[in-house]
């Protein structure tokens, strides 16, 4: 049960990984709740909506890819749905800092990408998607990804 009294990945499928997970420095990953909790309130999440954010080193986030999703290799951030019979929207997000500062070399702070990678995976829990390749930035989801990274910037 996450502390919003959710049932998590953790709890149903008693997964390694996230029994594995270093929660990162702490500092971070509350910043990244809060970020979470502030595009569920964007969103008209129901009231104790929850997202889980867990920070995975890259074994471990290579190791979840493969499991989660059958692909090998490292990835940025997996997010786990996790309907409630009552209507919240919970869920899992587990990002990897390691692949974040990879794709922050485009002239965007690991800080920033972080973020991105928080709403992004929020966002997958609410239920939005997006196209694999060109149409990905083009794709609703993205849009408003990049809208509430602008909006959260601001308010810094």
């Amino acid at each position: 049960m996450c502390s919003a009294g959710c049932t998590t990945t953790a709890s149903i499928t008693r997964s390694p990984v996230a029994a594995l997970a270093r929660p990162g420095n702490p500092r971070r990953r509350a910043s990244l709740g809060r970020v979470a909790q502030r595009v569920l309130a964007w969103e008209h999440a129901p009231a104790n909506s929850h997202v889980d954010i867990t920070l995975l080193s890259a074994p471990r986030m290579r190791h979840l890819n493969r499991r989660a999703t059958g692909r090998r290799g490292l990835t940025d951030v997996i997010a786990y749905p996790l309907p409630q019979p009552d209507g919240r929207v919970c869920g899992d997000v587990y990002i990897c800092p390691e692949a974040a500062a990879r794709a922050a070399e485009n002239g965007v702070t690991l800080g920033e990408e972080l973020v991105r990678l928080a709403v992004h995976g929020t966002l997958h829990v609410l239920g939005y998607d997006h196209p694999e390749g060109a149409g990905r930035t083009r794709s609703l989801m993205w849009r408003r990804q990049e809208r509430y990274v602008r909006r959260l910037r601001r308010s810094r």
